[in-house]
């Protein structure tokens, strides 16, 4: 592994980005690779980041981690324009570059970087999700539902990627406690219709998952499948 910059993205909010943004922070550092973790939008609280700030020893500060708030739980371009703010595209890219360069200490290293919501969510005036992806030209985590109607959604989501040129795809399929009729098929037909976009199952650990002590404990169990994922 050289530098990497991997982005996280979803189907949808509350999809299991922070869980899997945590989960391959703390593998890829217990496995000794110098990783960072940040998440530039964040809108209606500041849990998300708590966690991740926690998770890196408080190497980073929260301004860092999460340069751009919003107190309601509303697209950051909506809250910009309630509190007449304007977040240049270019404002965003400096402050990855900021932490990124961190990295350049290290022979090996990766940032990742949790998205808001989906690819369309407007982030600032002009530009959404999908185009600061674009901008960063990172390799691309897709995180899905594995109930039914994720097949349309992950569809939609690759394939607005791959016809902006992405390379680097995988797809997670995030098992929930529920399983519903489409539960045991969703992840073959999607590899079948996403090939050769990997697709990858990630079981379900628990309702309370995304604790910090919780991550620890289900990296050690899940850590073959979170190697694919980095493969």
């Amino acid at each position: 592994m050289k530098h990497r910059l991997i982005f996280i993205t979803g189907t949808d909010t509350g999809v299991g980005k922070t869980l899997l943004t945590g989960l391959l922070l703390h593998h890829l550092r217990r496995n000794r690779f110098y990783s960072l973790a940040m998440k530039p939008f964040c809108s209606g609280g500041t849990a998300d980041v708590r966690f991740l700030h926690a998770l890196q020893n408080g190497e980073l500060k929260h301004e860092d981690i999460n340069p751009f708030f919003f107190p309601e739980p509303i697209a950051p371009l909506l809250s910009a324009r309630r509190h007449r703010r304007s977040i240049p595209l270019a404002d965003v890219l400096k402050r990855i570059a900021f932490i990124q360069a961190k990295l350049q200490r290290f022979d090996s290293g990766c940032l990742l970087i949790e998205g808001s919501g989906g690819l369309m969510v407007p982030l600032g005036e002009g530009y959404t999700v999908a185009d600061l992806i674009r901008k960063l030209k990172c390799e691309v985590i897709v995180i899905s539902r594995n109930r039914l109607g994720t097949i349309n959604h992950t569809l939609l989501t690759v394939r607005t990627l791959q016809d902006a040129g992405q390379q680097g795809l995988k797809v997670v399929l995030m098992c929930g406690a529920e399983r519903d009729a489409s539960s045991s098929s969703n992840s073959r037909i999607l590899a079948e219709l996403l090939a050769p976009v990997p697709v990858i199952s990630m079981p379900f650990l628990g309702p309370n998952s995304a604790g910090v002590e919780a991550i620890k404990k289900n990296q050690k169990k899940i850590k073959k499948t979170l190697a694919r994922i980095l493969a």
